[in-house]
């Protein structure tokens, strides 16, 4: 498959539109909602779809490697410097990263391919594959799974990931490829998602005993918590949004195979993190908040009430039923705009940043709530998209950071839009 033009595959050297399909109907479904001006915005599912196709070509033609948000510690010019200085390393790589223009060709970082980015283009093809009735979007997402299974992490308890670049953190310096429970969260959801029959299911079942030691699982009265990354002693420091989405694969799993070990402990992680919830409905990065200087920002809040979702989806349960309405309320009131533009956190508008545009189009239409979905892939299209499969990073106050990452902009609006049109299949 291939990117040229608007809509077009490429397979064994036959080109051919996407478009000429014949799809079952002929009028578009249209999804309509109010406007913050009170008139109605229209996003089509075959609009969606055609972006859907432009932005998966985009990334196919690139072999899905690119720069990523977190990627200064690549930088050669960094390499070359004779000095190992955790103060430096943090200087070059949040300089990079929060650089107004993308300095990144100029700083030597290395285009590298992203083991979280590639599961979410493994789930953001087989929704194409669905969505368009076309086998090669699944044959891709296959060749993209077994690059998960090549590229794991070595070495620990069970299947796990992380990011292909070092990153350099206030209190350690963490190599390339150490695990992490968010990359193989959702490589446990691209393998599953990707499964014919039980071709991947083993190979994200061995992710458990990972969660359970690696990430130093423990019970503290009737609730429990896992850490962030792999690590020999348990943090003391917890990301909240991590336990959530730990949980979660718990519930995955757990849903493939029903076993009360894995539903009663995703329960103790879930309840710790509904007993972190602020009376204004949001969650802070970090229990304690000092450990962070993120608040309660965008896209974590929407990690965790995609997880909250998913247990009752699972379960049936409605345990987390008040957390989850007092979470969506605040969600959509207080990080989102009525146009459906992004908020950063809940004293900041800016930046408004694709990713937490992309997260809020997931989590909306996990809850069936498609027209607000539809109003942020509106804004969306009309801010952060260049027109031609890619998206750009962030809109700021007074400009728009007109660069791509791969991971951060293209796999997870690919994803977004893919999770989009199944929501809709849905209704």
């Amino acid at each position: 498959m291939t990117a040229s033009g608007h809509g077009t595959a490429r397979d064994g050297g036959e080109v051919r539109s996407l478009d000429d399909r014949g799809h079952a109907d002929e009028v578009p479904d249209v999804t309509e909602s109010p406007t913050s001006g009170g008139g109605t915005h229209r996003v089509t599912d075959e609009s969606v779809a055609r972006v859907l196709e432009e932005t998966l070509a985009y990334a196919r033609d690139r072999e899905y490697t690119g720069w990523d948000y977190f990627d200064g510690m690549s930088s050669r010019f960094r390499q070359w410097l004779p000095v190992e200085n955790k103060w430096l390393n943090i200087a070059v790589q949040e300089g990079i990263k929060r650089a107004p223009v993308n300095v990144r060709r100029l700083m030597l970082v290395e285009r590298r391919q992203n083991f979280k980015g590639t599961a979410l283009f493994v789930m953001a093809n087989l929704a194409a594959a669905d969505h368009l009735r076309d086998e090669r979007y699944r044959r891709e997402a296959d060749r993209l799974t077994k690059w998960l299974l090549e590229n794991r992490s070595r070495g620990y308890a069970g299947f796990c990931g992380g990011h292909q670049h070092a990153t350099q953190g206030l209190h350690d310096r963490l190599r390339a490829r150490h695990p992490g429970i968010v990359s193989t969260g959702y490589a446990v959801r691209a393998l599953l998602t990707a499964s014919n029959g039980e071709e991947y299911v083993d190979v994200a079942e061995s992710a458990i005993p990972f969660v359970f030691e690696d990430l130093n699982y423990r019970e503290i009265g009737d609730t429990a918590r896992i850490d962030y990354h792999a690590s020999d002693e348990a943090g003391e420091t917890v990301v909240i949004n991590a336990n959530a989405i730990g949980a979660r694969l718990l519930l995955d799993l757990h849903e493939r195979q029903p076993r009360p070990r894995l539903r009663e402990r995703a329960e103790r992680i879930l309840d710790y993190v509904a007993g972190q919830q602020a009376e204004i409905g949001g969650w802070v990065y970090t229990d304690p908040p000092s450990g962070s200087h993120l608040s309660m920002d965008n896209h974590h809040n929407g990690f965790i009430l995609e997880s909250f979702l998913r247990y009752r989806e699972v379960t049936g349960s409605d345990r987390y039923d008040d957390t989850l309405k007092r979470g969506l309320e605040f969600y959509r009131e207080i990080l989102f705009e009525k146009s459906g533009a992004p908020n950063w956190d809940e004293e900041s508008a800016y930046p408004k940043d694709v990713h937490a545009a992309a997260e809020g189009i997931v989590l909306f239409s996990a809850a069936g709530d498609t027209a607000f979905a539809s109003r942020i892939i509106d804004w969306t299209l009309s801010n952060l998209y260049a027109g031609d499969g890619r998206f750009y990073y962030q809109k700021r106050r007074f400009y728009t950071k007109r660069f791509t990452l791969m991971r951060w902009c293209q796999a997870w609006m690919a994803f977004a839009l893919g999770e989009y049109l199944r929501a809709r299949e849905r209704e």
